[in-house]
């Protein structure tokens, strides 16, 4: 029987760029849950929508997880209560 249709395949069975592929796969998961961990563990409590321990709990879902946290889990600015700085006025405007 074809080793192809026994099951589970083995590292050792993968081509060069199927083992590629899986460790740039996981390059970029790990670094999004590394990036949203970062970001969650940086934010105050007001600017997370819902609690931070679910957050950090469903960052660890493969890609979804953090791609979940950056969509919906951050609160704007505006949100969170904070006020939003006006910005400065240039020279030439104050001098019209």
């Amino acid at each position: 029987m074809n080793r192809r249709f026994q099951g589970r395949r083995r590292w050792s069975d993968l081509t060069y760029w199927q083992k590629a592929a899986v460790a740039v796969g996981a390059v970029v998961q790990f670094g999004l849950a590394a990036t949203a961990w970062t970001d969650l563990a940086r934010r105050a409590p007001a600017q997370v929508r819902g609690p931070k321990w679910r957050w950090a709990t469903l960052i660890a879902i493969n890609y979804a997880g953090p791609i979940a946290y950056f969509r919906w889990g951050r609160r704007q600015p505006a949100e969170a209560g904070e006020r939003q700085q006006p910005a400065p006025a240039s020279q030439e405007q104050e001098a019209a």
